[in-house]
């Protein structure tokens, strides 16, 4: 009798172990079907909703993708599980690249890149104010400005001259003002010898590349 009793609470317990190893596997199954389920809904989501939740779906991605990860351990037959994760990773960080640019600021124009380039990035926009140059920094500004265009001279097309003529005018007159404002005479003959520069300069190229558009027309 005695043998019974302890035959059935081995047999108790073996089952009661079973039975929490199988619930875990469950939970464990559950976690990783979840995950795939997350990404998959992700997808589903329109872009500009997205947009502005990014962040949050990231770290929930994250938070989501870790636990699956660990709950592989959890599963005995775990191939099938794997193989069900690393497709889903797969899908989910060709969905983030397509994302990542959508949601990228469209390239500057080829104009504002030129501003850019001659002043700093943002500087000049489409309201062509100057009213950041000041006495103290428009001898830098000039400097800048001369000596990026001596630089890229053999690479500005026409339309890139006339852009940076138009520039180069509105500068002046920012100049104009600022002389009122404290230009020492240093900095004034400093930036004289930078317009003595220019001038010779941007008249043959900008004459060059007139005459290379010109070529290319009869072509």
């Amino acid at each position: 009798m005695k043998n019974i009793k302890i035959a059935t609470g081995i047999a108790l317990l073996v089952l009661g172990l079973t039975s929490c190893k199988d619930e875990k596997q469950e939970k464990a199954q559950k976690t990783v079907d979840n995950y795939v389920v997350y990404v998959d809904s992700v997808k589903n989501v329109a872009a500009a909703d997205l947009k502005d939740n990014w962040k949050s779906v990231e770290a929930e991605y994250d938070r989501r993708s870790q636990e699956a990860q660990a709950a592989l351990a959890d599963i005995k037959d775990n191939a099938a599980a794997t193989e069900k994760i690393n497709a889903s990773k797969i899908k989910y960080e060709e969905f983030k690249n397509e994302m990542t640019a959508q949601f990228a600021p469209p390239a500057p124009s080829p104009k504002q890149q030129l501003r850019d380039a001659l002043f700093g990035a943002g500087r000049i926009g489409d309201d062509m104010s100057f009213s950041w140059v000041n006495a103290q920094n428009i001898h830098s500004v000039y400097q800048q400005f001369v000596h990026t265009v001596e630089n890229n001279k053999d690479k500005y097309s026409r339309e890139d001259w006339d852009e940076i003529k138009l520039m180069y005018e509105a500068l002046d007159s920012r100049k104009n003002t600022v002389e009122k404002e404290g230009l020492t005479a240093d900095d004034n003959r400093k930036i004289a010898g930078l317009k003595i520069k220019f001038a010779p300069m941007y008249k043959i190229n900008r004459m060059g590349a007139k005459s290379e558009e010109n070529k290319e027309a009869k072509k």
